[in-house]
């Protein structure tokens, strides 16, 4: 199990002349007018902005940040009055809201509804049969990925009572309800885009009886040359991915689940994350990773024509349980900042074969403006140089593959040097592992200049079965089937 590291004026007074505080001058947009930034990837390919979610898994209708932030200010001013709002909103407009979430309760005594962003919630059971929450949703500001090992004496029997128990919580704690015996970490907020997401190791069918069943594409990954995998942090019979918008709501997921396997499932290794919060930007932007660079440009998109059949499994699936489901490979790559920050800009684009400014390709444009690989400069090198990460991840040097990157990155603290332990919790969503995931990185280990400021220390794959339907649990038809 992984370590886990955690001139002045009197308050409330407009000066004459001057507009108060949080509000915007006319024909300017206040500071709630922002737009939900999307988080991307790095380490193995490039990482893009998150995917639209598809029809049948999207959030419920929600005020989009802009206008829930504006509501809020305006209950804010209703609530303790323009004088008092002009003390509050010292700091700015975050400043306000952070203090009318603290302060500012109902005046009735009844109960308010979640109004912001933490009113979006995800279905844990799609509108009609689909893919589980998670893989094409928005990507989150929090999450969590962990592991769990059946009990000894655990069986089938043992694990679909279990699965049944986790659909269940899940289902509750994505609507925002709260469940039996509940811990009240999160009881006043709403249901904050949470997600919950099951998948089986290669153990799980051993454990449970289920070998045959087992599907081909979950063969163990093979041995990569920059590979330094902690055992104790890889695998494991049962994964759950867990992302929300609000720290404390991932949590309270993350505690739940846990409580739910006692006796039935032991801990096997949890890994904690973050990215950028919805709205933190100016305009929605592809998020950056910690090396700061803009990461995640070439995902996959679902408006795609062939986006489904890169990322979800057909109805040719070996195995039909999982036809619809989807193969995460999981990572923990560290970054090693130190180096990296000792680069100058112009060898930290060489390196990634971008601009670190706009994300543009060194052979110019825009950020989706595609690379020119064949374009050389005055001295006949390669513009992008040979062995730049987005040339040797793209798809067009690894006969198309791709795969839908959704990681979190994160930061566990300092090492005895000194150095931070951060990186990036890589998530990746493909149909076949072997020719995604394994044909890209099999490339990349073989000449990837990014490599050598990266450390892949963990390691899993896990097949995630389809959503399951009105009733059902998640893994039923393999476990029951």
């Amino acid at each position: 199990m992984s370590k886990q590291t955690s001139g002045k004026k009197a308050p409330g007074k407009v000066a004459p002349g001057k507009k108060a505080p949080g509000k915007a001058a006319p024909g300017k947009k206040g500071p709630g007018a922002q737009s939900a930034g999307a988080g991307g990837a790095a380490g193995v390919p490039a990482p893009a902005a998150a995917p639209a979610p598809e029809t049948d898994s999207s959030p419920s209708p929600a005020p989009a940040p802009s206008s829930s932030l504006e509501l809020s200010r305006r209950r804010l001013l209703g609530t303790v009055g323009a004088a008092g709002a002009a003390g509050l909103v010292v700091g700015g407009a975050g400043g306000a809201l952070g203090v009318a979430a603290a302060q500012s309760g109902p005046q009735d005594g009844a109960a308010k509804a979640v109004t912001s962003i933490g009113s979006t919630e995800v279905p844990f059971r799609p509108a009609r049969a689909g893919h589980q929450s998670g893989i094409t949703t928005p990507l989150q500001a929090t999450g969590h990925l962990v592991a769990f090992d059946l009990a000894p004496d655990a069986d089938r029997k043992a694990a679909a009572a279990l699965l049944r128990r986790w659909s269940r919580t899940a289902e509750e704690l994505m609507a925002g309800r709260t469940p039996d015996a509940d811990t009240g970490v999160a009881l006043d907020a709403g249901p904050s885009s949470l997600t919950v997401t099951f998948g089986f190791g290669h153990s799980f069918f051993g454990r449970t009886g289920l070998t045959k069943r087992r599907p081909v594409q979950l063969d163990p990954l093979p041995d990569f040359s920059a590979d330094a995998l902690d055992t104790e942090r890889s695998n494991g019979d049962l994964w759950i991915q867990i992302g929300a918008d609000d720290a404390l709501v991932a949590f309270h997921a993350l505690r739940a689940l846990q409580k739910d396997a006692a006796g039935a499932a032991r801990l096997r290794w949890q890994m904690n994350g973050f990215n950028r919060t919805p709205g933190a930007t100016a305009r929605p932007m592809t998020a950056r990773n910690l090396m700061g660079q803009i990461d995640g440009t070439n995902n996959p998109k679902p408006s795609d024509k062939d986006f489904d059949e890169r990322i979800f499994v057909g109805r040719d699936a070996d195995q039909d349980w999982m036809h619809g489901g989807s193969y995460a490979v999981v990572r923990r790559i560290r970054m090693l900042l130190d180096d990296w920050e000792k680069r100058s800009r112009h060898e930290q684009e060489r390196v990634i074969g971008r601009r670190k400014d706009n994300g543009a390709p060194l052979t110019g444009g825009s950020e989706t403006t595609p690379m020119r690989l064949e374009a050389s400069g005055p001295d006949g090198m390669p513009v992008i140089p040979a062995n730049a990460h987005a040339r040797i991840a793209a798809p067009e040097s690894n006969q198309g593959a791709a795969m839908l990157r959704r990681p979190f990155s994160f930061h566990d603290g300092f090492r005895e040097d000194g150095a931070p332990d951060a990186g990036l919790l890589f998530v990746c969503w493909q149909a076949d592992p072997l020719r995604a995931f394994t044909q890209v990185q099999r490339k990349l280990d073989r000449g990837d200049a990014l490599s050598r400021f990266l450390r892949h220390e963990a390691s899993g794959l896990y097949a995630v079965p389809p959503a399951a339907g009105p009733g059902d649990y998640v893994g039923r038809p393999l476990l029951e089937g």
